[in-house]
């Protein structure tokens, strides 16, 4: 793998200006309404129709797939454009980052996508607009065409673990980047948050971009409290230009 010179590790924030809320952050839906966690579990997904029904009712009124990138992603993109090797590390499941430009294989998904379906039993993958028209057309728990087997939000839901490769790859890019900006993550939620520390531990310059405050702010070089939407853009500049002099 070829070792980028800046990783992005992009969290819920970085997407809140595209109307996509935090779900999973300590005020987030999941948090708030047990009954609503349920339906983002894996075993109570796997084990009870009912959540099954009521999980695909949520997904067809879920944000994320109505939303566009901003300006934060696309700023992204224009450092990626400007020659700069990057790499995005995501915990997002938005699909934002590959919207607004971002080569596929420049995208770390931590924790899947939304846009994408996966069948529990054979593996079988197709897009979530699929499984959304046949909820609409009357089947409220879509089985896989190939299989018959369950199939699920191509995420990783509560109570499954990340893919080890994915995984792999992130603490790979962490390890060799020669700086790592976190935005928009309260780097809480282990292991995404570990890789923070681990590219610090490497050398890397760590950039935190985040409203509160994080558990990695003592080890970072710079913190930025501003909004996102704009101070992010204002620093990958930066990062370009002296890209392009040094």
């Amino acid at each position: 793998m070829s070792r980028p010179l800046v990783a992005i590790l992009s969290g819920a924030g970085i997407s809140t200006d595209s109307g996509i809320p935090d779900y999973r952050g300590p005020n987030g839906l999941w948090r708030r309404d047990p009954e609503a966690e349920k339906l983002v579990t894996y075993e109570h997904y796997m084990a009870d129709p009912d959540v099954r029904r009521r999980s695909w009712r949520m997904r067809m009124d879920s944000a994320a797939l109505e939303a566009r990138p901003n300006a934060a992603h696309e700023a992204i993109v224009r450092l990626e454009r400007s020659g700069v090797p990057v790499r995005v590390i995501t915990q997002n499941i938005d699909g934002l980052h590959q919207m607004a430009g971002l080569p596929e294989r420049k995208v770390l998904e931590l924790h899947g996508t939304a846009r994408a379906v996966a069948c529990t039993r054979c593996h079988d993958r197709s897009p979530m607009d699929e499984a959304l028209a046949r909820v609409r057309a009357g089947e409220p728990d879509p089985a896989c065409g190939k299989c018959g087997g369950i199939l699920k939000s191509a995420t990783v839901m509560f109570g499954q673990r990340l893919d080890p490769v994915v995984l792999g790859n992130a603490m790979a890019i962490a390890k060799g980047c020669t700086v790592l900006v976190a935005v928009g993550t309260s780097l809480q939620v282990q292991p995404a948050a570990s890789l923070a520390g681990m590219a610090a531990e490497h050398g890397a310059r760590l950039v935190i971009v985040n409203a509160e405050p994080t558990p990695y702010d003592e080890i970072a070089d710079e913190l930025v409290r501003e909004p996102i939407g704009s101070s992010l853009p204002a620093l990958l500049e930066g990062i370009a230009r002296q890209a392009a002099t040094g």
